[in-house]
């Protein structure tokens, strides 16, 4: 592929098996059209949505029995998207989003790639106003805050998506931003929880990791 390497990852979890295309390794970045600068993107952040993070898999498997019933779900910052592709194999009402312009191409691949049918897909800059608010009844991301203003703009992304009734789940390594975000999710009414989660096979506790889970008139 012109710029840039790939190659097939096989993923399990539990009953489901899947497989991911993803960038050959972390030192990948092509731009010819200036897109990903025009996002915001730079060159050492460009290759991150093509990575297949722990926390991924964590969120994966977090999702994999939670109840999908009636529920409008949406997947923030999805990059590769197999959380949206685990989802969508069981019949959920999912939308992946991020905002790096490759990924809906590999969201798009990977879905084909399992046979599954193609994952709606939306564009969605955490610093721009949501055209359509109150939408989603489940909003799940994994590792997105990672930077300093994350927890403030992740914290305002959802003020506009969640439904009055709504669950967030959101997978984390350990970040230090986590502790704002909860005081800022609270201040919109939702209920506040954390437990520790492995992020990688054989992983002793004490975990380090988080499963986020907020939870708003339920």
């Amino acid at each position: 592929m012109p710029g840039y390497e790939t190659r097939k990852l096989d993923v399990r979890i539990g009953a489901f098996s899947c497989r991911i295309r993803a960038l050959s390794d972390h030192m990948q970045y092509a731009d010819p059209q200036g897109e990903a600068t025009r996002a915001g993107i730079c060159s050492a952040s460009w290759s991150l949505f093509g990575q297949l993070w722990p926390a991924s898999k964590a969120l994966a498997r977090a999702v994999k029995h939670i109840d999908i019933d009636n529920r409008r779900i949406i997947e923030i910052g999805c990059g590769l998207g197999l959380p949206s592709l685990l989802l969508q194999s069981r019949g959920a009402d999912i939308t992946a989003s991020d905002h790096h312009p490759l990924s809906e191409n590999f969201l798009d691949y990977n879905a084909a790639l399992n046979q599954l049918a193609p994952i709606p897909y939306l564009d969605l800059p955490w610093t721009e106003k949501v055209t359509n608010p109150g939408q989603y009844d489940l909003i799940v991301g994994s590792d997105i805050l990672y930077e300093r203003n994350h927890a403030d703009l992740l914290a305002e992304l959802i003020g506009q998506l969640a439904a009055p009734v709504a669950k967030v789940l959101i997978t984390c390594p350990g970040r230090g931003y986590r502790n704002r975000f909860s005081r800022l999710m609270q201040a919109m009414g939702f209920e506040a929880s954390a437990a520790p989660v492995a992020f990688s096979k054989g992983e002793v506790p004490p975990h380090k990791g988080r499963l986020l889970s907020y939870r708003r008139g339920m």
